[in-house]
């Protein structure tokens, strides 16, 4: 059994995604219900299916020191991180902590390879095309050497990418570093940007749907992809006015390459953890945003899940009606989504999710709701029974 652990605050967060720039944006797009979904204008083939688009990122190139690391994954980074005042938060803990007691951990699951389709689709004599022959850019590291860099950080820097577990791993892997006494703060980075390989990969799974995602809805057919970049500091001995994490539990079940285990067996653990770590009982829990792809099978083990395990008042919801699944990035993005969750005393309701899947307990909220949220949950669970569910509790009030 899992001991509890000491919280760790969360000293800035900020995220971009198809619903905007920053937390401002995001708030005010859940309140209002506005989902960033739109129909694909992404691919050059036809793909009828909706995405999640952050508009801007063709006129964001990157240049002068940072052109090396030039692609569409690196520029939604470098984009993103400038939300919030996040990058001055950052270069401030450096210089509080020392460049090499702060570690950047980084998640994707696909990096930048949007650059190498390119590269590959525009061989030149066999060929990688001069302007493409830049190998930092061709691996799957490519954004956490590129933020290195950027922000001159000297501890550990690592990439996760554990499929759409990835993002939430990190901020396991933080804590276990901040414990251990291994580094004093963490700058958690997770990014994913679309690309034709996700788009068209996951459309030959029949897993994406031609409109936009339904989650928990009987008539669910599928996911809708989106990108987005999500960022978070964590630091040891902060604010107690900060947010903290306060647990974190991860499990992999193994049970099938793209299904998850019947019974949720692998939820079901990383959920008993999380509770663990925090020193909480279930029914402690007043938030859970749910890892909801709105496919048939994760939305059904899910919903089994939270039913099982939850009190009737625990609220629950899906936030990809919103976003899309952001895949490597949706762990961190919606953590933060909780954090707004934690902050302003509010619960967004499960977009797009109009007939409730009977499968469903009490706990699944449709529409938005005001709440007084002080401890929330977020599921992730990847590809191959990769899990992770984190805890946050709300900072004390001033």
């Amino acid at each position: 059994m899992p001991a509890p652990i000491r919280p760790v605050s969360i000293t800035a967060h900020t995220a971009t995604s198809a619903l905007g720039r920053g937390l401002r944006a995001h708030l005010e797009a859940l309140r209002a219900r506005h989902s960033g979904l739109r129909a694909n204008d992404f691919t050059a083939v036809a793909l009828e299916c909706a995405i999640g688009r952050v508009d801007g990122l063709e006129q964001a190139a990157l240049r002068d020191e940072h052109a090396l690391f030039e692609c569409r994954n690196n520029r939604l980074a470098w984009l993103g991180i400038q939300q919030d005042d996040f990058l001055a938060q950052v270069r401030a803990a450096i210089a509080r902590h020392g460049a090499d007691r702060v570690a950047l951990l980084a998640a994707t699951s696909t990096s930048s390879i949007g650059a190498t389709e390119e590269a590959y689709a525009r061989l030149d004599g066999g060929r990688i095309a001069h302007d493409l022959r830049r190998p930092p850019v061709h691996t799957p590291h490519s954004l956490g050497i590129f933020l290195e860099q950027a922000l001159g950080t000297r501890g550990p820097c690592l990439t996760t990418a554990t499929a759409c577990s990835s993002s939430a791993k990190i901020f396991a892997k933080a804590e276990r570093m901040i414990r251990l006494g291994v580094v004093d703060a963490a700058v958690l980075v997770g990014v994913d940007s679309l690309c034709g390989s996700v788009l068209f990969g996951f459309n030959a799974l029949e897993l994406v749907a031609p409109q936009a995602c339904r989650p928990f809805d009987v008539r669910r057919c599928g996911i809708s992809i989106g990108e987005a970049a999500g960022f978070a500091l964590l630091e040891r001995d902060a604010s107690p006015s900060a947010p903290q994490l306060i647990g974190w539990g991860e499990s992999s079940d193994a049970h099938h390459m793209s299904t998850p285990h019947p019974q949720g067996l692998g939820a079901r653990l990383a959920l008993q953890g999380a509770l663990e770590r925090a020193g909480l009982a279930a029914d402690a829990v007043d938030y859970i945003n749910l890892h909801g792809t709105a496919t048939p099978k994760n939305d059904e083990v899910e919903a089994a899940v939270v039913a099982d395990s939850f009190a009737a008042r625990t609220r629950a919801s899906s936030s990809k009606g919103w976003t899309g699944h952001t895949l490597g990035a949706a762990g961190i993005l919606e953590a933060v989504i909780c954090l707004i969750a934690l902050q302003h005393g509010f619960v967004p309701g499960t977009l797009n999710c109009e007939q409730l899947d009977p499968l469903c307990g009490p706990q699944l909220a449709l529409g938005n709701e005001s709440a007084d949220v002080r401890v929330a949950l977020s599921n992730s669970f990847g590809f191959g029974g990769s899990n992770c569910t984190l805890a946050f509790a709300r900072g004390a009030r001033a």
